[in-house]
This record gives C-alpha cells, structure tokens and sequence, in this order.
C-alpha cells in the first residue's frame, strides 16, 4: 500500500448543482491535473457539442487535502448552457486524456461516457437521510443504482437525489472503520494539525492500533460534564459536549473527516486497504463487537461501485443534521455553551464543519461560498497554521447561507436547521427551536407568490406524536439530550411561528415537505381544521438510507400512536397543533401499521399541480413499500 498504486481519480466523479445554467462536478485526484478541459455533448438525435472548452480558473475549485489528493469542484455557469429533457453526456479531459474513461463500472451498459437529464419540471425525485456504512442493514443507494440500470429512458429518470442528512456519522465510527481512516491518512499524506487534548497535542500522536480504539469517550474527548438536577441525576449525566452513546471513535482531527469522506465515497480506496478480521489487544466483547462491524463494512465496501455509478448519474443535493458533525449539535443552548467554550470541543465541531463545507455544501450553491468562505478555506488549506484553522472555524460558525433553493417546478427550498437556533429563554436545557423567529421569517419570503413548493427539512416538521410526548417527558425531567428531544414542536416560538407560516393566506396551496433523521419512514396528508379549500400538505418521511430504528422498540410505539393520537384522538386537540389534521398513510395498505421500519431510500411522484400521486419507498433488497392515501381520499 504505497501512492504509487493510487489511481489516478480517488473519489467521483459525483454530479452536483445543475440545471439550465449550471454544471457542477466534484471529483478527487491523486496529484494536480493540468490543462482541464470539459466536454458537455447532446447524445441525441445526433451527437452534439454544448460546451468543449478548456476550463479556467474561476470555474475549477482545487482544494489540496494532502500530498496525494486534490479535491477539484467543477462549476460552470452559463445562460442556456443545457437543454432541458435531452440525454447529456460529460467528460473531463486533462492533457488531451479522459480522466473518467478507466473506472471501473462507472456506465451503464452499452454507454461509453456517464450521462445525466436536465428536468426543470420535477415530476420525480429520490430522496433520504442516514446513511451509517457499518449498520446492519443494506444500503438504499445500491438499491436505487439497480432500479435506474434497468430503465434509462427519460421518464425513469429521477430529477435529482436530495440527501436530508447523516450522510455521514463523524461521532458513530466502526473500529475497523476507524483503521482503514488512518491507513487511508498515511496512505494519502493529508494533512496533521496542532491539537489542545488534555492527552496529546499534535494528530500523530493518535493511535489507530485496533488495542487503542473503543476508548476516545474515555481518554480523548472533553469531560466538561455537569449533573442533572433532577431524580434522575443518580444515573444520569449529561453530557453537554459529545452526547452520543456510541462515541467510543468519535473523530477529532480534519484528516480523520477527510478520510471518512473519502472512504464513504470511494470503491478504490477500499481496494488498497486490508483490514485484518482478527485482532489482538481487545477485550472478547470488542473483539466480537469489531468482528460484526467488519462484516458490515465488507458489504458497505461491495457496493460503493453501484453508488459511484449513481451519484455520476444524478445531480445531487445534500444537507447537514447533526450527526454529519456530532450527536445531538446545537441541541440544546447549554449544550452550545458547553461546546463552543472549550478549545478542544470546538476544534473537533468546526472540523466536521469544514469537512461539510468540502465534500456537501460546496456543491449545492457554489456562488453562496465564493467571497466569505473560499478565500479563506483556500489560505488555510495552503498553510496548515492553527491560527488560520481556528479563524477558518470562527468564520464558518458564523456562516448564515447554508440553506438555498432550487430554480425547479415545484420550487424546492432546503433549510438550514441546525445554525439558525431559537434557544429557550425559560431553561437553557430546554431544547431549541430548530429555527429562530429571523430565518422563519426568512423562509416565509421564499414562499410568497408560490403555488406549490417542495420543503427539505433534516427532521420532520409533523413527527410521531407519541414520541415527541416522550421526547417532552424527558425534558421535563432535564433529560432532553438522553431523549434526543429535537423537533419542531419542542420549541414553542418556533413551532407556533411554523404553523402561521402553513396557515397564512399568501403562503402556497401545496405544500410537500420531504424529511428523515428518524430512522423509519412514514407519509402524512395534512389539512387546516374548519377551513374550506387549501392549502393542502404533505409530509413523506424517508429514513435511513442505511439504518433502522431499534426493530422491537418501534412497533410498540407506532401501536401506543394510534391508540392515544390517531385522527379522531381528542388528545390532538391538546398538541400545538390542534389546528391541523393529520392523517397518516397506509403503508401497503396496512389498517393498522403507519410506521415502516427498513432501510429505503424514497421515491416520490407529482403531478402537474405539485401534488404527490405516488409515495414509495424502495428498500435495500429492492422490495417496495408503497403509502397509500387514508381510505376516507379513496
């Protein structure tokens, strides 16, 4: 395992922002790249050229991440540069040679270059949230790459894919994870840093012999810890820095993000690593524990050829929620206080911050990053300094545009609700409200002379409603990050200023709001109590991509649901949001069952006048399950 056995391209190429306008690429590359030059041809009647031009400057992002990869982030803007509903294809040359044509399984069959669709008109789209690569379940994103292989037309095609969040899990890492990331470290030369742990002080100082892993909660990550002052402080502690129950590998240092990105992404790197099944050092639990999750990541790795080959395909948007940069991150404004007040905490949150704004955020608007952000991340990533690495974290901790629309039909908004937080006034261990009063206001904006629009929220804005009762008992007992109490309605400004918004009368008549987070999946139709006419709302939940809810815990509370709050419970009448009735769908056409429990990505559907016909979900072993509408639509 040597650079030398690199290949050439290490990540991608991943299909980002475009449309009409825009062409966005992103790719990694094992050294600079000369003379890059794009070639964006019509495939039919006959081949046509769009754009061959050698790419300059400002329309080639390269981000150095170490001695042997570059990450390069392709945006071309042009008026009219794409044709909508025609087959396009895109190569990269340097040199006069195609940088893409060697990848294994990169096309499908009988195509020679990858190929995406411009459609303005979204008449249907996959999406998802939480992709965890040692779970033991399947991952969607293969599923979705088998389905699109076996229909290639146009009107198969996707619009886009919009990953809601978790793309990855920064504070839940697998030992042997864990080992290939810093193999993939060394491997890749990127980058060491100066580090202010009570234990060490530089990133080579960091073990990633398999005897030294399980143990960061314990030895490496901040301590600040207080008791709760409730009955529940016997056994209870609060963690006001790093929250999750799995955090025995919770990453630290920007080359550890980097890494994981990369190895999320990337069938070659896996290639170049082996990680030994049997391991010396652990206690029999973690060695039974690390022999589990190297099963998971054997078929997690057999699949990112599929994944490659789909992100190559579909122009794809993504979003952040909390475990893409740590459990439970902005929850609460103790837990904020906490965090940003201590050096160490801080410097492994705004890593993981730095990491999304590379490999996720750049890639959604590139426009919105270019003055603020750019030139500083660029001088950072020149010049190591820790003085320049924690101004580069100050800066993006302060970053207010990681939320943006898209141009389509229906308009699609994504929101930012993990920066924007309306934090308790009573309690600041109350949970915030996911979005303050000024960025609500915001979004009430981006709604007005609106018909129809597509809402992205990380997390449901209409949960299950006997969760969110058990989420606000632990609160109540000043437990909310044990509960993990995060949704719109644990707030009340926000969760009354959210219901203002659906109600007021210049907002749109249709309303499709497509979230995740939770781990299951479920679809809801949602009307105004005692008013006639619109607007009509639809929430479809879609989670994970690759992870489960607890498989015994769920069935319990989806029964509990329906006893206490189905549609004719008067207990609605109790909730804020009395005002609207909520009706679940029918997974199948279950009576009974509203929760849906399996690993999926969701497939939507939509008319002409933005309504969803079709709400499924296809699942990891390519079964489907589809939601139909309450029997009283029928």
């Amino acid at each position: 395992m040597t650079p030398n056995n690199l290949p050439l391209i290490i990540a991608g190429p991943m299909l980002r922002h475009c449309d009409n306008d825009h062409f966005t690429l992103w790719f990694v590359s094992r050294e600079l790249l000369p003379e890059l030059q794009l070639e964006l041809t019509q495939a039919a009647p006959q081949p046509t050229s769009l754009f061959t031009q050698a790419l300059t400057p400002e329309q080639v992002t390269i981000s150095p991440l170490g001695q042997h990869a570059y990450q390069y982030l392709i945006h071309v803007h042009q008026p009219a540069l794409i044709p909508s509903h025609e087959s396009i294809n895109y190569q990269v040359f340097s040199n006069n040679s195609e940088l893409f044509a060697k990848l294994e399984g990169l096309n499908y069959d009988e195509q020679s270059r990858p190929n995406f669709f411009i459609k303005p008109t979204i008449e249907h789209l996959l999406h998802g949230s939480c992709r965890n690569a040692h779970h033991h379940s399947g991952d969607a994103l293969v599923a979705a790459d088998t389905q699109l292989s076996q229909d290639l037309s146009l009107s198969a095609r996707p619009s886009l894919l919009m990953m809601s969040g978790d793309q990855v899990y920064v504070d839940d890492i697998a030992g042997p994870m864990l080992f290939a990331i810093g193999k993939v470290i060394e491997l890749l030369g990127l980058n060491d840093e100066e580090l202010d742990a009570q234990l060490l002080c530089h990133s080579k100082q960091i073990s990633y012999h398999p005897a030294a892993m399980y143990q960061r909660h314990k030895k490496l990550l901040p301590h600040t810890e207080y008791p709760a002052n409730t009955a529940l402080g016997r056994w209870y502690r609060n963690h006001p820095v790093f929250t999750s129950s799995l955090a025995e590998n919770h990453l630290v240092s920007l080359s550890e993000i980097m890494a994981l990105y990369l190895l999320t992404w990337s069938p070659e790197l896996w290639q170049l690593i082996d990680i030994p099944k049997d391991v010396a050092g652990l206690s029999p639990k973690l060695t039974q524990r690390w022999q589990q999750e190297w099963q998971h990541l054997l078929e997690f790795k057999a699949g990112l050829h599929q994944v490659r080959r789909l992100l190559a395909h579909l122009p794809t948007y993504m979003i952040f929620d909390d475990h893409d940069i740590t459990d439970d991150w902005n929850l609460t404004a103790k837990w904020e206080e906490a965090a940003y007040r201590h050096r160490f905490s801080k410097r492994i949150i705004g890593n993981a911050l730095i990491g999304y704004t590379l490999f996720q955020a750049l890639g959604n608007a590139p426009d919105a990053f270019k003055t603020e952000i750019m030139p500083k991340l660029s001088q950072f990533l020149s010049n190591y300094d820790e003085a320049t690495h924690d101004s580069l974290i100050d800066d993006l901790l302060k970053f207010e545009h990681w939320h943006y629309q898209l141009n389509t039909s229906p308009k699609l908004v994504v929101l930012d609700t993990r920066t924007n937080r309306w934090r308790s006034e009573s309690n600041l261990a109350k949970p915030s409200g996911l979005m303050d009063w000024e960025a609500l206001m915001d979004f009430q904006q981006q709604l007005v002379g609106e018909d129809k629009v597509i809402i992205v929220s990380a997390a449901p804005i209409f949960g299950v409603k006997m969760i969110e009762t058990v989420q606000r008992v632990g609160t109540a007992v000043g437990a909310s990050l044990l509960v993990d109490a995060e949704n719109w309605m644990a707030h009340p400004g926000t969760a009354n200023t959210l219901l203002s918004i659906f109600q007021h009368r210049k907002t749109p008549q249709q309303f499709v709001i497509l979230s995740g987070d939770v781990h299951y999946s479920f679809a809801y139709d949602i009307r105004i109590r005692f008013r006639k006419g619109g607007p009509r709302i639809y929430q479809i939940t879609s989670s994970g991509i690759r992870n489960q809810f607890p498989e015994k815990l769920l069935p319990c509370f989806d029964k509990l649901n329906g006893w206490l709050y189905g549609h004719f419970s008067p207990l609605n009448f109790f909730t804020k949001r009395k005002r609207m009735s909520i009706r679940g769908r029918m997974p199948n056409g279950a009576r009974s069952q509203r929760l849906v429990n399996k690993s999926g990505i969701g497939h939507v559907f939509f008319a002409e006048n933005g309504e969803p016909t079709d709400i499924r979900v296809l699942h990891a072993d390519m079964s489907t399950t589809q939601f139909e509408p309450p029997r009283s639509k029928r």
